[in-house]
């Protein structure tokens, strides 16, 4: 897949077991475009979020469910809970595979970063460049940057627990793996770092 979205669902407080079924169901209608990688109910960082991974074969096919996502009259079969909703739309960083769903950890970490102007090309060089040896310590679930908005990337990690990705990112540090040598001097202070949980129907767990 080519291109991938992340949608935001901001909820009324307490009402984010209610619909991650329903956003299921309405990603995987028979008119609905893509394929659904991932749902996560935050529960450090920004509160009273859901997050909806989604990925596209390309351009054309995002922009597409993206239209029938904005004009359908029940959004992801969860209009009597959602406040609003924003998406955002990513590539993959060129030496990456495509986002590969299963079971491979409890807790999801999502950070995001800005990028100063002109800087993209140099973090994927020093990315493709370390991120081999960091996955030695724990799976990189996606590394992308986005394609609209301001310059940023964002990448995603699963871990056995909070606890277990404290440790990890801990040992990578001290060995001097990470973060990619050079990386931290491309990017803005502008970082977010949130905790999802995977839904009882998110294809990524």
């Amino acid at each position: 897949m080519q291109v991938y979205e992340i949608a935001t669902l901001s909820i009324q407080m307490g009402k984010a077991g209610n619909i991650s079924a329903g956003v299921k169901a309405f990603c995987e209608q028979p008119e609905a475009k893509g394929r659904l990688l991932g749902i996560w109910n935050n529960d450090i960082g920004i509160l009273n979020q859901v997050l909806v991974l989604r990925g596209f074969a390309d351009e054309a096919e995002a922009a597409a469910e993206r239209r029938r996502t904005l004009t359908a009259a029940d959004p992801f079969n969860a209009a009597e809970w959602v406040e609003n909703f924003s998406f955002d739309t990513y590539k993959p960083f060129p030496f990456t595979q495509p986002v590969e769903t299963g079971s491979f950890g409890a807790v999801y970490e999502i950070r995001t970063y800005g990028v100063k102007t002109g800087c993209l090309p140099k973090v994927f060089e020093v990315w493709e460049q370390a991120v081999p040896e960091r996955t030695q310590f724990s799976r990189m679930t996606a590394a992308l940057y986005s394609t609209d908005g301001s310059p940023r990337i964002v990448s995603i990690w699963p871990y056995a627990s909070v606890n277990d990705r404290s440790r990890i990112r801990a040992e990578s540090v001290a060995a001097g793996v990470w973060p990619p040598k050079g990386g931290p001097a491309c990017l803005t202070n502008d970082m977010v770092s949130v905790i999802g949980i995977p839904t009882a129907e998110s294809p990524l767990k």
